[in-house]
Parts: structure tokens; C-alpha cells; sequence
């Protein structure tokens, strides 16, 4: 045995165990050639090239620890950790509730889910006073549109160029991208796709056919980190009211004090009918998501209770960690506006020292983009993070875009830290252009094929 993941030294056959399989401790190795065999061999390549040859073992607050005893600063995950990796009053919750009743009969009530529909109602000032629990955030998007079709008797969407809604086929059809529907076809949901600059484009939508609900990410992260303008927003929500639709914020990305306030749409006035909210709502540590939305949207489900339901949806364990999580998150809110500041100044410094790579700078709060002049700069980019030990999350939407997701859990010594990383690997990243007239300069490699960001 050796290394913190109790590495077994060989690499024999799994021996069942009273008729079930068990692989036991794996190593490093072990576990890529279980993930080629198990899931797919682009996957363990991707793990590979980011871990390098190394797993993740354990994490605390903004650090990963690897199976080779390597750290590493995660400005990553995707938006979940935003109050990093195992907040302990989060953790202290959720172990209640493993002690007591992690799960639900569905026959009985249970006062650990009503009490978190209560918490996250008021922590949105009751504007929204209904709540319905998912496990992600495809889970949300899912119901909001369905409740809005059923409420309005009506099939028309809007959602806008760029966003990204999950990938399940309903939310698919949402998403914009069409790189998610390769192979598919006949969506069942009737979208039309707006310009994210259009503030006409929901009223043209709704003079073509009757419509159920608008929806849109205030910040698209996916997109690479693109603020949608508030003022368009703003005139389509007017619009989608004067029709007769619902206007559905999703903040499963950007909400929850990623980019500042608890929510983005409601923060800056806009009369939505529903905020969608997950990632961070289970403190980074058991998958949770919800529709907070008005009592006129929510009719349907307040008529029939069982018109939509899941099995895990509103399970006691994540329900538990719901208040522990928006607790932490409001008293980390203000150190939170000052690593979005110094983000900020220091993502700033960079575009300056960097105008010939960095094309734009984008995003707001916690949730940033840094966008290159191209995929090869970007790619350079990447091996060169992965090489200093700083985590982020690609853009498939976005390949040029390096999206930075960094936790409330990080110092200001942590911002500073992946400042100077980024601008290393951006100067790696020069490499890859025409050199100015006179000069030669070698080029690095990008990522093999098959990672996100080749």
C-alpha cells in the first residue's frame, strides 16, 4: 500500500467478494485504466494531461490535494465550490442529517425540506415565495419550462444566443450551442434563439406565434463569461408580460453571490417570475438545485403535486446543508466583493502586459472570463495552468475563453497566486503568434486531442 489513496501494488484482477466485484483501493494508474474501460478513454486522456498522471485525493477550502502529494489552487469545479471544498459548518449539517434521515419516505412530510423552501424563499425576500428541489441544474430548467407551458397552454420559448441550459433533452433544446445536439433531432420543446442585443426580440418572437416563457443567464458562463446587457433584458421582460409569458432567470451559474448579489436578475430590478438556482446551494458538498418562482407560475404543481416529481428531488441530506450554505455564503459575501476586486485590478494588470494575446477581459464577481486571440494561444494557456498547479473550467462553447471560478474560501494571497500563474502561462502563450517582424520565436504545444481545450 502506498500513497494517500491506499494504492494497492498490483494491478491484478479485481477478486469478487461474496459475489460482488470489488476493484478496492486503486492507484493512479488503476484508476485512469478503469475510467478508459468504464467510461471512455477520451476522459481518462483529459485526466491525465490535467492531473499529470495524478488523481484527485482530498480538498480543503481552495486547495486540491493529488495522489502524488501535489497541490493544487482551484479556480475551477465549475461553479460549485463557491464556498470551496468542505465548508465545516456545510459538512457539520450534512452529517447531521447522514446521522438522522438522509432520505425520504415521499409518504411523510419532512420538516427538513420545509424549512429550506422557507430559507430559500426568504433569502429572496418572498418575492418568490414557491420552491421546487432538484439535484441539478438541467433538473430546474426542466420544471420552470414546464410549469410555463402548462400555466400559459402555450409551447413558444425564448432563450438567447450563447446561453447554456443543461443538456438533458428539454434543457438541450434550450441550450444554444449546437455542439451538445450533435446526432439529435427532433427536440421537443419550440425554441427560437434570440440576439443577446436585440431588445426588440422577444416582442418580433411573440408577434410570430404565442409564447410560454422567456428565459436567459443573466451572466453566461459557458458563453465565457458574457454580461447580457440590462437594459435589453429589461425590455424583454416588459414585452414577455404584455404577452402573456413568463420571464425565467437562470442563476445556476451566476447566482448565490458568484457575481455579487444573492441574485443577478432580482438585484437589478427586473420582474422575473422564477430564479433558477444550484451548483453552490448544496455548500459545494451534495448536489442540490431549485425553482424559486411566483404562486401564478408555480399553479400548476400547487393543483397537482405530483404533476412533476423525483425520486431524490428535495432529499433531506441536501436539504440539511441548504441554510449552513446560505449562511456561510452571507457572511463570506463581503470578502467575496473584495477578491472580486482585486480579480479585477489584477485581470486588468494582465490584459495591459499581455494586448497582443489577451483579446477582452469579461465577466463580473467570481465568475470571469479571460479571452485569447486564439485556440492555440488558448491551448498554450492551458497546458501551462495545468503545469502550475491552477485548476479552471473550459468553455466548450467559448474554446478561447479561460474561465475563472474562484472560491470565497480563497486569501487574497490565493488571488495574487493564480494573478501571477496566469501571467507565466499568457506569456507562454505569445508564443504561439506570428512574431513581430524580426523576431522568431518557438511555438508551444496545445493539449492533446480530445482535451476541452484542443
Amino acid at each position: 500500500m502506498s500513497g494517500p489513496l491506499g494504492t494497492r501494488e498490483d494491478d491484478g484482477p479485481v477478486i469478487p467478494v461474496e459475489g460482488v466485484p470489488d476493484p478496492g483501493p486503486v492507484s493512479a494508474e488503476r484508476a485512469f485504466d478503469l475510467i478508459r474501460r468504464h467510461f471512455s478513454p477520451k476522459l481518462a486522456l483529459t485526466g491525465t494531461f490535467a492531473g499529470h498522471g495524478a488523481v484527485e485525493a482530498s480538498a480543503e477550502g481552495c486547495r486540491v490535494t493529488l495522489s502524488d502529494g501535489r497541490e493544487a489552487l482551484d479556480f475551477g469545479s465549475y461553479a460549485v465550490t463557491l464556498l470551496g471544498h468542505r465548508h465545516p459548518a456545510v459538512v457539520e449539517a450534512v452529517r447531521a442529517a447522514l446521522d438522522t434521515m438522509p432520505t425520504s419516505t415521499r409518504s411523510l412530510s419532512n420538516p427538513v425540506t420545509a424549512r429550506a423552501a422557507a430559507c430559500l424563499s426568504g433569502y429572496f425576500g418572498d418575492a418568490l415565495p414557491k420552491v421546487y428541489f432538484g439535484l441539478n441544474g438541467a433538473d430546474a430548467v426542466e420544471v420552470a419550462v414546464k410549469l410555463a407551458r402548462l400555466a400559459t397552454g402555450r409551447g413558444g420559448i425564448v432563450a438567447v444566443r450563447g446561453g447554456f441550459h443543461g443538456k438533458s433533452l428539454g434543457a438541450l433544446s434550450l441550450t444554444h450551442s449546437p455542439l451538445f445536439r450533435a446526432g439529435l433531432s427532433g427536440v421537443t420543446v419550440d425554441v427560437t434563439h434570440v440576439d443577446p442585443d436585440d431588445p426588440d426580440a422577444v416582442a418580433k418572437a411573440a408577434a410570430e406565434r404565442p409564447l410560454a416563457a422567456v428565459v436567459f443567464e443573466p451572466v453566461q458562463g459557458e458563453n465565457g463569461a458574457v454580461a447580457l446587457p440590462t437594459e435589453t433584458l429589461r425590455q424583454w421582460c416588459e414585452d414577455a408580460h404584455r404577452h402573456g409569458a413568463f420571464v425565467i432567470a437562470d442563476e445556476i451559474q451566476c447566482g448565490l453571490r458568484r457575481c455579487g448579489p444573492r441574485s443577478v436578475a432580482l438585484a437589478e430590478g427586473l420582474p422575473v417570475d422564477a430564479v433558477l438556482v444550484g451548483k453552490p446551494l448544496g455548500g459545494g458538498v451534495v448536489p442540490l438545485s431549485a425553482v424559486v418562482c411566483s404562486e401564478r407560475l408555480y399553479a400548476p404543481l400547487a393543483a397537482d403535486p405530483f404533476l412533476h416529481s423525483a425520486t431524490f428531488g428535495g432529499q433531506p441530506l441536501g436539504c440539511a446543508a441548504l441554510p449552513a450554505a446560505l449562511a456561510a455564503i452571507e457572511q463570506l459575501a463581503p470578502h467575496g466583493d473584495r477578491l472580486a476586486s482585486l480579480l479585477d485590478e489584477g485581470l486588468t494588470g494582465l490584459q495591459e502586459r499581455h494586448p497582443r494575446v489577451v483579446a477582452s477581459v469579461r465577466g463580473r464577481g467570481l465568475l470571469r472570463g479571460v479571452d485569447l486571440v486564439s485556440r492555440p494561444a488558448a491551448g498554450t494557456a492551458v497546458v501551462e495552468l495545468a503545469d502550475a498547479g491552477l485548476l479552471v473550467s473550459p468553455c466548450l462553447s467559448s474554446p478561447t475563453t479561460i474561465r475563472l471560478l474562484p472560491s470565497l474560501a480563497c486569501a487574497e494571497a490565493d488571488v495574487g497566486q493564480a494573478i501571477g500563474i496566469l501571467d507565466a502561462a499568457l506569456t507562454a502563450a505569445e508564443r504561439t503568434l506570428p512574431a513581430p517582424a524580426g523576431r522568431t520565436e518557438p511555438v508551444r504545444p496545445v493539449p492533446p486531442a480530445g482535451h476541452p481545450a484542443s
